[in-house]
């Protein structure tokens, strides 16, 4: 079977290559000093509306604290602890949100069953 001619279902964006770029101005021996935070990756654009990224973030901000506590370093436990305080809200938040939404669509669907329900006794009496 010859897959030439089909079309490939995923297209990548063009880049955006001078999005959020520091100015060319600073000098070179600064490029070399890039954030190393190991939260990075949780900064993609959308991360904050998946409730499972978001427990994680929570999580791992925790685990943090208690590094840092355990270090002795009350002021950078209390940062993380603020941080996964934040995330914990967050969670809150979309967690309410998916039960709000389970909770219309079950409502929903029990009104498209009382009308089939209701349609299905007037079809019958109508056919008698």
């Amino acid at each position: 079977m010859n897959n030439n001619n089909r079309r490939r279902s995923f297209r990548p964006r063009p880049q955006k290559n001078n999005f959020r770029r520091r100015p060319s101005s600073m000098s070179s021996s600064n490029s070399n000093h890039m954030n190393t935070n190991g939260n990075m990756n949780f900064n993609r654009n959308g991360s904050m509306n998946n409730i499972h990224n978001v427990e994680k973030t929570m999580l791992k901000f925790q685990q943090l604290a208690k590094d840092a506590q355990s270090n002795g370093d009350p002021v950078l436990a209390q940062n993380y602890l603020q941080h996964a305080d934040h995330y914990l809200r967050r969670y809150n938040e979309l967690s309410e949100r998916k039960d709000n939404f389970t909770d219309k669509v079950k409502t929903e669907n029990k009104s498209v069953t009382q009308e089939n329900v209701i349609d299905k006794k007037n079809l019958s009496k109508t056919a008698n």
